[in-house]
């Protein structure tokens, strides 16, 4: 029962605090968040191997009423020069993915800063979280994400702000779609254009149609040489029609030919390619930063309660 009576304490008074300057240590945080009231614990998350500060951290306070202020008041000031960005810890992964109450903006003007964002849409309803995506020189990518607490509040914002002009700007306002909805619609993207690899080295273009021909009026096949004319063992198949392109996929994705086993998808661009990399790449680090915290907050759980 003590243990119940401690999570929900924790959880009601922990708090997420982000875009951290690299410098920032658990001492200054905690400093930093001591101006409102007795803290509990404060620490920044950091690499496993390197100990580099991985640009977030958590802090405890003893009162939630302390969490709740220090959310107002702390929320886009600066520490070390950069502006921290607080909402309440969510430790159901579950609640942040489903996307309810959860906006989508884009088309922002580039100068638009964070704490801006946060006025803006703090008229609907209470926020949990609003972030401007940033690249690698922390400038704006001109699209960000707020999320609501209740989900009426984001609808009436997408009703009022969508199509709206800030900044000589019409700025888009949408629902966030949350990762496994994109990737559902995108399977349901009709195509023309194959990619085919691992076919055996001595196909050439007329072998490559011949091969896919089977499913339906191919417009183009080619096989990708270097410059000795040589195959690369990879080339591209184009139909005519989208169901035969699909259904190529369905039949011919890991058919054995000559001892080889055929790669064979929808050909993409160069964006969708590196887009699709990158999100492999967040995941793995969403990942890595999911089994920091779950180590961060059983030490905090802990110290908590032999407190």
């Amino acid at each position: 029962m003590a243990v119940t009576v401690a999570s929900q304490g924790l959880m009601n008074s922990s708090l997420y605090v982000g875009d951290l300057h690299p410098r920032v240590s658990d001492s200054a945080l905690q400093a930093k968040f001591s101006e409102i009231g007795p803290v509990l614990s404060a620490r920044v998350c950091r690499d496993l191997a390197t100990r580099q500060s991985l640009g977030y951290g958590y802090v405890n306070f003893e009162d939630p009423k302390h969490a709740e202020q220090a959310l107002e008041v702390l929320n886009y000031e600066p520490l070390m020069g950069r502006p921290i960005r607080i909402m309440w810890s969510q430790r159901d992964p579950s609640l942040r993915k489903s996307g309810k109450g959860n906006i989508f903006i884009k088309n922002l003007d580039k100068s638009i800063e964070q704490k801006e964002l946060y006025d803006t849409f703090s008229f609907f309803g209470r926020i949990l979280s609003c972030k401007i995506v940033m690249d690698e020189n922390g400038q704006s990518k001109g699209y960000g994400f707020v999320h609501f607490e209740k989900e009426e509040c984001a609808e009436r914002a997408i009703e009022k702000i969508n199509n709206m002009i800030i900044r000589d700007r019409v700025v888009y306002v949408g629902k966030f779609i949350p990762k496994t909805e994109r990737k559902s619609q995108a399977r349901k993207v009709k195509f023309n254009n194959l990619y085919v690899k691992n076919f055996p080295p001595e196909t050439d273009n007329e072998k490559l149609k011949e091969m896919f021909s089977e499913f339906g009026e191919i417009k183009s096949a080619c096989v990708m040489k270097d410059n000795e004319g040589k195959s690369k063992g990879f080339g591209f198949v184009c139909y005519l029609d989208p169901d035969h392109a699909e259904n190529a996929v369905r039949t011919m994705h890991g058919k054995e030919i000559e001892g080889r086993v055929l790669y064979c998808a929808r050909a993409q661009r160069k964006e969708e390619r590196q887009e699709e990399l990158k999100q492999k790449i967040e995941k793995q680090r969403a990942e890595r930063q999911s089994r920091l915290y779950v180590q961060m907050s059983t030490y905090t759980l802990k110290t908590w309660m032999i407190i």
